[in-house]
């Protein structure tokens, strides 16, 4: 190479790191103290569990959330220990690794490429277009900027297994041990990242293979065992340090199998409930729906990507294709990387199937090899209309002689503006779209972020606990694993859950441990996509039971409900018994039972109930529906004074507490009790009053009425209103 084109090859270089360099800073680091928004549940886990490395707690492997690989976790403590507890320290490494990757994809690239491997000739203008168009897709890509400003572990997969096979290579080439030793360590640190990194295995098998057995059509398949002597102390080098490496975890798995399987059992086709037919049936759907990731439809994860957009657009999809078809035809040592690269580290995404399909995390193993292969084939699309432009036009091959640098300067140019075109739309969909959408609010669980910065902001108080309600899926684990991580403060804070079925004695419990209490303060989201209105109502009916309520706060994303006078002289349930009132209506729907009182006794409906004013009447009616009905039904408590005049009215849709599920969603053959509490107005004057029931559609706003009375109201009981108490 000559000094000039040296000097060319240097500053092309040094142009295409400025790109990558501007793309990384916007794409991956840009705003990422606030976006994405607050943290994911397995983001705020590997918080928790850095935090208790930091206190001297040290694992390979963490048992939380199916069980995760350690690495992400040491990262993400080093990074808390400098920054604080805060989500730029969760998000940070991950950040950096992604950013990394693509600086490392275009080494790759150019160490792939930058020579022919017949000749040994140097090809720096080969490497550098391929890795420079590999690592600038890569940087610019929607879904890889989504991912990679996450603290999702599989970022550390493609990092660590580009760097390692530039290592092993160059470390074969120049002969050098130590080039071998270090490509074994970024070996040996791929068990630690993610659950997809086992299949390198077969990556480093099929490709070692693929150097030992030839094919000659007189001889057949032989393997040559010279080229193996000659290189065994090097490939005993290579997998000595990654196996010592790695002997930790290896050891962890040997001594609990069930940790290796735990993950993967939950997810694989080969599990009959999850694939829905024949393995090979189940295999082939699932590997063709995520091969319409290149250029036809998306992953649907909020956390991955935005709106079901396809990973690779469809003229990058087409130049993949060709660069696997031009690989396969060459078959040289890096397209044959390429291709068994992509082939091996593909298929934990065809053998998962998940909730949602396709997922791009599971094939993150293989995106630097898909995105090189782009670079393959934009390559060689050129190499082909250039020769064919010298071989069969002799005008334009002439033409294009005389203006070679002018023609390969513009076709740059225009690869260049397809890469920046791309990374505007990236940009602009990601920071202007993405977040701002309701499911990525839902998905980052930002109400939990927002209700913990507002306590860690008001004054701590021993005497006050808050009860947070918890997911009705992660029962009985209780515990909000955003909420604990950004949590600073001291006041007792405990989740409890609506489906628990002693709700009543765990919360009497949680009260009981603490010697005094003046506020019990329980929080309500407000209108999120897991959450409704009355998933606190169990909890608020009981505190109101046996406690005076004092108002609610009011936030953007949640409201808090504060209760004083909390009484625990006496156990606490929801009702001491059900009293018999049987009342069957036309519309399916029957009432078998009742139970009334006020503050923390139950009375009884014989007879007249004894009020006092300024505390609110509590209830609990069971009811049964009839099979198959699909109506959801609401009921209306009224009171009426003595001269059947309607004082008081209080309205609301019949649900069961424990599943917070209308009528239309209960079993025939079970009975339900639903919960009411009917607050007495102040101004109401003390006197006998009649309290009845209305049952009514809730959509059509029907009442059904009662068979055999044919009226749809009903009286439940008579009330008699003194003075406060």
């Amino acid at each position: 190479m000559t000094r000039h084109n040296r000097r060319q090859r240097d500053l092309a270089t040094g142009v295409i790191l400025l790109a990558l360099g501007a793309a990384v800073v916007l794409l991956r680091l840009y705003r990422l103290v606030d976006l994405p928004p607050r943290l994911d549940n397995d983001e705020a886990i590997h918080g928790l569990d850095a935090l208790q490395v930091l206190q001297g707690e040290h694992a390979v492997f963490f048992d939380a959330n199916h069980g995760r690989e350690g690495l992400i976790v040491y990262a993400i403590a080093l990074s808390i220990s400098i920054l604080g507890r805060t989500e730029l320290a969760i998000r940070l490494p991950m950040a950096l690794t992604s950013a990394g990757t693509v600086f490392v994809v275009f080494w790759l690239g150019q160490t792939l490429f930058g020579r022919d491997e017949e000749s040994g000739r140097e090809t720096p203008w080969h490497g550098l277009f391929v890795g420079g168009v590999g690592a600038g897709l890569l940087a610019v890509s929607l879904s890889q900027t989504i991912i990679g400003r996450t603290a999702m572990r599989a970022n550390f997969l493609p990092f660590l297994l580009s760097l390692c096979l530039i290592l092993l290579w160059e470390g074969y080439r120049r002969r050098s041990w130590r080039w071998i030793a270090l490509a074994g360590a970024c070996a040996g640190l791929l068990p630690y990242t993610y659950i997809a990194a086992r299949f390198t295995l077969l990556l480093f098998l099929f490709y070692g293979l693929s150097f030992l057995l030839t094919y000659h059509s007189a001889t057949g398949i032989r393997f040559r065992v010279g080229l193996l002597k000659r290189n065994l102390l090097w490939t005993g080098i290579f997998l000595g340090v990654a196996g010592l490496v790695a002997a930790p975890i290896l050891f962890h798995f040997a001594l609990h199998p069930g940790d290796f399987f735990a993950r993967s059992s939950k997810l694989s086709i080969f599990d009959s409930d999850l694939r829905q037919g024949t393995l090979l049936k189940a295999f082939l759907v699932n590997a063709w729906e995520h091969l319409l990731l290149f250029g036809f439809h998306g992953d649907l994860a909020s956390d991955r990507n935005f709106s079901g957009r396809p990973m690779l657009d469809l003229w990058e999809a087409l130049f993949l294709w060709l660069g696997v078809g031009i690989a396969f035809r060459r078959w040289r040592p890096g397209y044959r990387m390429l291709l068994i690269w992509l082939g091996t580290l593909i298929l934990p995404a065809f053998l998962a199937r998940d909730y949602t399909v396709p997922n791009t995390l599971r094939m993150m193993g293989a995106v630097p090899a898909f995105y090189l292969l782009i670079g393959v084939g934009m390559w060689e699309a050129f190499q082909f209309l250039k020769e064919r432009l010298r071989v069969r036009q002799w005008r334009m091959g002439r033409f294009y002689d005389e203006n070679e640098t002018r023609i390969v300067s513009a076709v740059a140019i225009l690869v260049a503006g397809l890469i920046l075109v791309k990374g505007f739309t990236t940009y602009r969909i990601y920071f202007q779209k993405w977040a701002e959408h309701r499911e990525v609010s839902d998905s980052y669980e930002t109400w939990l972020g927002e209700w913990a910065q507002t306590l860690n902001a008001l004054p701590s108080d021993a005497e006050t606990v808050y009860l947070i309600p918890g997911f009705p899926y992660t029962y009985p684990i209780s515990t909000h694993y955003t909420f604990e991580y950004l949590y600073l403060g001291t006041d007792s804070v405990h989740t409890i859950y609506m489906s628990a079925p002693n709700l009543a004695q765990e919360i009497e419990s949680i009260l009981t441990a603490k010697e005094k209490i003046s506020t019990v303060k329980v929080v309500e989201w407000n209108s999120t996509s897991r959450w409704v209105r009355d998933d606190t109502q169990p909890v608020v009916f009981l505190l109101s039971k046996y406690g005076r309520y004092l108002g609610s706060d009011e936030y953007t994303d949640f409201q808090i409900h504060n209760f004083a006078e909390i009484s625990l002289e006496r156990p606490w349930t929801f009702y001491e018994e059900i009293e018999t009132l049987t009342v069957l209506y036309d519309g399916g729907i029957a009432l078998h039972g009742l139970a009334l009182g006020q503050d923390g006794m139950q009375l009884s409906l014989r007879q007249p109930l004894n009020l006092g004013q300024g505390r609110p009447l509590w209830g609990v009616l069971r009811w049964q529906t009839a099979s198959g009905l699909d109506v959801d039904y609401a009921m209306s408590l009224r009171l009426y004074d003595t001269q059947g005049k309607l004082v008081h009215q209080a309205d609301d849709v019949i649900w069961e507490p424990a599943a917070h599920v209308p009528s239309s969603k209960w079993s025939s053959d079970k009975m339900v009790d639903s919960l009411v509490q009917l607050e007495l107005p102040d101004h109401l004057p003390p006197d006998e009053y009649e309290l009845r029931l209305v049952v009514y559609n809730f959509k059509t706003l029907v009442p059904p009425v009662e068979v055999g009375v044919w009226q749809p109201e009903t009286t439940l009981a008579r009330l008699r209103l003194g003075r406060d108490r």
